[in-house]
């Protein structure tokens, strides 16, 4: 097969320039998927990061109703396996009870990626319903980082890190309950923004209410491929619980000017959780970099009851999941998650949440509520808090402690370790506040290491501004311009 470009040429693309290219016919969308396809062929048996290729589409951009004349029209993208609903498509969720789940219809996210022209091309790995740090069961697949095979990518957006890192293609669907854009976005070196609530809708099955930490979202390569995104996808439903609010103006013209002198909180100790000295020390030089910018840093910490946010996280965690794997037993017609099918950690998750009660949710709504407070006076201050995203390095592949294949009998055990690990992106979820990861550090392992920008509710064109201030301060190049090993270009 020929292909329309050279891989250093379709790595020089981002989503906005091949959406310029297709639209002045210098391109076609058959073309760019083609690529794509391609693209995943070469790096995902070494990654084993898309579940499938939907052949169909890559040979007929229109079939499943793309909008061309969209912002990003015949721009190729991946639908992480889980969340967003595709009429007609598997949805399998990394679960080996979920293979052969098939879809009914398009989720109103869905359609809107269709109307913004996404070409959604295929399926990438997740964790089982999205509750762990890797996707990382060999029964399923295990997804590896293609800086460095031996380790994980983390997760739970795994294959969507793993696919924008390797060249695949420029952008990829993500989610984030705890962190799951950000973490891995922070150790595959990609652009991972979460937004605040009241911007992406989870219609029909959820609203921002009833799922309370849910966030959708993309990893990219460039700050302007990720507002495009936000602007193009944005907005709720009909008969939303809540308002969805609309910036002043658009993010892709926001991002055009640098935001003015930022005042940029550097912190890492948050309650128990600490990271390791290396990260501390390549945070401090983020921050070195930013006072260079012009931006005032220093170190601050917000006034936040961390031990009580961390216990009403897991608390939400638990119940919320346990609520996910009852609906899809009840589905089956089954009364138990059955012990070959689901993993032992969310099988003892259904089995510690079932029952919790109002009263319990009541007292997590209440540490919710003021914990996002704490976070609102801390921004009365500051502008932004930076952190790096995770407190520890990126695993490598067979650590079991952090996955739901564990075998901790103990689930409130299982999860005060992974917040040990990754303390720094859950609490924005909470409170509904949005946090960027940006790749512009280093792990000693040589792996990324995502410096993540947070800041108050419905801030998120700040974060955009401040990353394209960033991105136009280093040329475009992040990760210092280095390329995984695994990359369409390599070989």
């Amino acid at each position: 097969m020929t292909l329309a470009m050279s891989w250093d040429e379709w790595t020089a693309h981002d989503g906005v320039a091949l959406a310029t290219r297709i639209r002045k016919g210098e391109l076609t969308a058959a073309e760019v998927a083609a690529q794509a396809a391609a693209g995943i062929a070469r790096t995902n048996p070494a990654t084993s990061a898309v579940v499938e290729v939907f052949d169909d589409v890559v040979a007929d951009p229109l079939k499943d109703g793309m909008n061309p004349e969209g912002p990003l029209g015949g721009v190729p993208y991946l639908m992480k396996d889980l969340g967003p609903t595709m009429k007609g498509r598997l949805q399998e969720m990394g679960s080996l009870l979920m293979r052969g789940n098939r879809a009914q219809a398009d989720s109103y996210l869905a359609g809107r990626i269709r109307q913004a022209g996404l070409n959604i091309i295929g399926r990438t790995t997740t964790p089982e319903f999205g509750c762990c740090s890797a996707a990382e069961n060999p029964a399923v697949y295990v997804t590896r980082n293609p800086w460095n095979l031996d380790y994980t990518t983390n997760g739970s957006s795994a294959g969507t890190g793993a696919m924008v890192a390797a060249g695949a293609l420029p952008i990829s669907h993500a989610t984030d309950g705890g962190g799951s854009i950000r973490i891995p976005a922070g150790a595959c070196g990609n652009i991972g923004l979460k937004v605040s609530r009241g911007v992406f809708s989870i219609a029909p099955a959820l609203s921002d209410l009833s799922g309370l930490v849910s966030i959708q979202g993309c990893h990219s390569r460039t700050v302007r491929d990720t507002a495009a995104f936000v602007d193009a996808c944005r907005g709720g439903a009909p008969g939303e619980f809540m308002p969805y609010w609309q910036p002043a103006e658009p993010y892709s013209d926001l991002i055009q000017r640098d935001p003015g002198k930022l005042r940029i909180a550097l912190s890492h100790e948050w309650g128990d959780y600490r990271a390791t000295p290396h990260f501390v020390a390549e945070l401090e030089r983020v921050g070195r970099f930013l006072e260079s910018l012009g931006h005032h840093v220093e170190w601050v910490l917000p006034k936040v009851d961390f031990r009580a946010a961390f216990a009403a996280q897991t608390t939400c965690y638990v119940s919320n999941f346990a609520q996910t794997v009852n609906n899809l037993i009840a589905s089956l017609g089954l009364e138990r998650p059955p012990a070959d099918l689901v993993e032992p950690i969310n099988v003892r998750i259904w089995e510690a949440g079932i029952n919790t009660s109002f009263t319990e949710r009541a007292k997590m709504q209440a540490v919710f509520n003021t914990t996002s407070r704490a976070f609102g006076a801390f921004f009365e201050e500051w502008d932004i808090i930076l952190t790096p995203i995770t407190a520890l390095p990126t695993p490598t592949i067979g650590t079991r402690e952090y996955l739901t294949t564990s075998d901790n009998p103990d689930v409130y055990d299982w999860f005060a370790n992974l917040w040990r690990n990754f303390a720094y992106t859950p609490l924005a979820n909470l409170a509904g506040i949005p946090g960027i990861s940006l790749p512009l550090a280093w792990q000693e392992s040589g792996l990324p290491l995502g410096i993540q920008a947070q800041a108050r509710q419905a801030n998120d064109g700040l974060l955009l501004q401040l990353a394209a201030q960033i991105e136009r301060a280093i040329d475009g190049r992040w990760n210092e311009g280095r390329r995984p090993g695994v990359h369409v270009t390599a070989g």
